[in-house]
């Protein structure tokens, strides 16, 4: 395998199927550079790889109003699943919503309960198809601001702010499709273990930022289960997926997909997990793998 210079190098076992069908990566601490970016022999690659038909699929947790990073490089179908699979878009028609799996608003409230409970101090936010919405002290995201702000009780409300605003002419409720759960002095991991035993399996729980930031959706809705829905309707396998990430809102898809790479800078649980390793992100990791697959595909 043909690497960077000065790059470590990945274990002389890792996998590289013979005619993958789709690739899905990870944005974030994975394909996307730490500048949030993507680098010119990725963008390369990503084209290369839909040239030579396979499917590429970006899999993230970020909404869909933060694709812009990379929405220019989905080509043919233009799809993309956001929100850690509770959402499934168009790019080429604006982050359009086509599948959603949202999270019912009293599960919600119950894992909001179950939170205050067993870590005092813990705020909210709620992500829906049309926004965030913040609780007062919730440490807001730059350049994203506010649909409204109150209480998680009061969002997740079916009359609270969270619904459609007035002059829309949607009737039903907007879908919820993450809630978010930040806590100042635990550890990240530590927050999500105690976080996971609080809500028992009344939601997933996941993590993916370097800080005490959890996300979590509906039961059963993952990265991992939203991709296979997608891959089954295109008629493709597991076995002819290639799945790449970094962080643990990642490892249900690593594992689910026949093949799958951590990235070098990736979490000790995902670098456990997956079948291969690569370089970090900004060595264009996932460049190099997807070089490699088409090298062994020339005739």
């Amino acid at each position: 395998m043909t690497l960077p210079r000065g790059s470590q190098t990945p274990p002389d076992d890792s996998p590289l199927p013979a005619r993958p069908r789709l690739i899905a990566t990870d944005l974030d601490g994975t394909l996307l550079h730490d500048g949030k970016y993507v680098s010119e022999r990725t963008v390369k690659a990503l084209a290369a790889a839909e040239e030579a038909g396979i499917e590429v699929f970006f899999v993230t947790g970020r909404p869909a109003r933060w694709m812009d990073v990379v929405s220019d490089h989905v080509h043919g179908h233009g799809m993309a699943i956001c929100a850690n699979g509770a959402a499934v878009v168009d790019l080429h028609a604006g982050g359009k919503l086509l599948r959603s799996r949202p999270l019912d608003r009293t599960v919600a409230l119950d894992v909001v309960r179950a939170l205050r409970d067993a870590a005092p101090g813990t705020t909210f936010a709620v992500e829906t198809t049309t926004g965030i919405h913040y609780e007062p002290r919730y440490p807001r995201f730059a350049d994203d601001p506010a649909v409204s702000l109150g209480t998680a009780e009061h969002l997740l409300s079916e009359s609270g702010p969270a619904q459609a605003p007035p002059a829309s002419a949607l009737a039903d409720t907007v879908p919820v499709l993450k809630l978010l759960a930040h806590h100042t002095d635990l550890t990240p991991d530590g927050f999500l273990a105690l976080a996971r035993t609080a809500a028992g399996d009344r939601a997933n729980i996941t993590r993916s930022s370097p800080s005490a930031l959890l996300e979590i959706s509906g039961p059963g809705v993952s990265k991992a289960s939203t991709l296979a829905l997608c891959c089954a309707e295109r008629g493709i396998s597991s076995d002819e997926v290639v799945a790449f990430g970094d962080m643990p809102n990642d490892l249900e898809m690593l594992t689910w997909a026949g093949s799958s790479y951590a990235m070098g800078n990736a979490h000790p649980d995902v670098l456990a997990a997956a079948s291969g390793r690569t370089v970090t992100n900004n060595e264009d990791g996932v460049a190099v793998i997807i070089e490699e697959i088409l090298a062994r595909r020339q005739p």
